[in-house]
């Protein structure tokens, strides 16, 4: 168990990794212009916002000069295999002043054998972004064992993914350890300087422990930093700050996976 100094250092350290995310349906332009407050007025800024493509540049208008990035979706959530409508929305998106794109690959393809399609959207879809960060969604809880979420990493940090991330949280498993493990164990495998972005399903501080102790793991503890790992979450933002207020249990230790 933590003492309480250890949770707050624990919630200062994840809030500073955080991807503070407002992907619902019903998501507004009044909604955009709070998760930009709510992103700069913490006691440590978020490291991005992600937020649905129509409404980049207005939270690129927003935020200014902060040092808060802003990342939005394509291919979300549905992983299509139409490169050039997704090439043409990345292209937009940049346009407008994303600073990242997270983009969810063909999984479905990919499971079905194609592979190519896979490598050859995010190969387009990289050569677009050139300097943007692009993090390339694994969807891993369509896998069916961890075996094939190493296989889609390995194909993603090969076709040119700055990130590798596990889940679009539209379906019913999103982020799991044992996938967050297998992508870690690639990436280093790889030897190139990719993050990783688990996503979805991540709540308490407890559940960010378990990441952060994954990489620290598998990477070495000064691996996880903003530009090697983000946490995708919304409600995460929340729980760490009652962490850091002294609101917040922390029950470090009973984390659900």
């Amino acid at each position: 168990m933590m003492d309480i100094d250890e949770d707050v250092g624990l919630a200062r350290r994840a809030l500073a990794l955080l991807d503070l995310t407002d992907l619902g349906d019903q998501a507004t332009e009044a909604g955009t212009l709070q998760i930009c407050a709510r992103a700069t007025t913490g006691p440590v800024p978020v490291a991005a916002i992600c937020i649905w493509p129509q409404f980049v540049s207005l939270a690129r208008r927003t935020l200014g000069e902060s040092p808060v990035r802003v990342a939005t979706v394509v291919n979300f959530p549905a992983g299509g295999t139409n490169v050039g409508r997704v090439s043409g929305d990345t292209a937009e998106a940049i346009g407008d002043g994303a600073d990242e794109i997270d983009l969810v690959m063909p999984y479905k393809a990919f499971l079905q054998g194609d592979g190519y399609i896979a490598s050859d959207m995010i190969g387009e879809i990289k050569a677009i972004c050139g300097g943007t960060l692009l993090k390339v969604i694994l969807e891993t809880g369509a896998c069916p064992d961890v075996a094939h979420v190493r296989a889609a990493s390995d194909l993603a940090i090969a076709a040119g993914a700055d990130f590798i991330k596990t889940s679009t949280g539209k379906i019913a498993q999103s982020a799991t350890p044992d996938a967050a493990r297998a992508m870690l164990e690639a990436i280093k495998a790889s030897g190139l300087p990719v993050g990783l972005k688990p996503s979805g399903g991540i709540r308490t501080l407890a559940d960010a422990k378990i990441y952060l102790d994954l990489a620290d793991e598998v990477m070495g503890p000064a691996w996880a930093n903003p530009r090697t790992f983000r946490f995708g979450a919304s409600s995460l933002h929340q729980a760490l700050l009652d962490v850091i207020k002294g609101q917040g249990g922390a029950e470090v230790g009973d984390g659900a996976y």
